[in-house]
């Protein structure tokens, strides 16, 4: 078959590259690149990144099928199966000059170039989960109160109920009943099961059930006999 000059220019310039590429070929090496976004990325920035370059990889030079294969052994060799990377490089005729799917050639010796970010993240990637366990530790959930009414039987005869929570202290539920019917919390004195209450303790320590009844004894202060 005669070809004219241009055309036997870009045949000796394709075998001549093919040439250079199949003599230099290596197999895929296992390390990942290692490299530092200009900016602290997050993990769906890098997705968004990439996305965007395979979406307009075919646009540029070489062939869509090469592309695909690309990107399959990309996502195979970042996640650690390098076996199934090679698989793929070869399976599609793939040359690798230097072991790196950053420069690659096929077997027409069209040249594919792999930006970084898309075979590894970068050092400074921020992660979203992290993200996530900050603002569980910054913002607690808070655990709503169970209340109920507490049942007191004071050593005047009258029952009192009062909006408590087991987690409630003896001396926050003093205060309370102090509020609502005018008596002195140091004249109180709180008993369950014949055991005097101090302040500190809980309703949850006592193990009182909210059916129960706690016994308040008042001690009135004793007035000043008049002269």
């Amino acid at each position: 078959m005669w070809l004219n000059a241009p055309s036997q220019l870009l045949y000796h310039y394709r075998w001549k590259t093919v040439g250079v590429c199949i003599g230099r070929n290596e197999p895929l090496k296992k390390d990942k690149p290692k490299w530092k976004s200009d900016y602290p990325m997050t993990e769906g920035q890098l997705r968004s990144k990439r996305d965007e370059f395979w979406d307009t990889a075919p646009a540029f030079e070489g062939r869509k099928e090469i592309w695909d294969a690309l990107k399959a052994a990309a996502v195979a060799l970042e996640c650690n199966d390098h076996d199934l990377a090679q698989a793929i490089v070869d399976g599609a005729s793939i040359t690798l000059p230097h072991g790196s799917l950053t420069e690659c050639y096929d077997e027409l010796g069209n040249r594919y170039q792999l930006p970084v970010y898309c075979l590894a993240p970068p050092v400074n990637l921020i992660s979203e989960r992290s993200e996530e366990d900050a603002s569980d530790i910054s913002e607690p959930q808070v655990t709503p109160k169970k209340e109920f009414q507490l049942k007191v039987r004071l050593s005047t005869g009258r029952d009192v109920r009062l909006s408590s929570s087991m987690s409630d202290s003896i001396g926050q539920l003093k205060k309370q009943l102090q509020a609502q019917e005018d008596i002195d919390a140091a004249h109180q004195r709180w008993f369950f099961s014949g055991k005097l209450l101090t302040d500190k303790s809980r309703l949850q320590d006592t193990k009182i059930q909210k059916d129960f009844v706690i016994q308040v004894i008042i001690n009135q202060p004793v007035l000043p006999a008049s002269s």
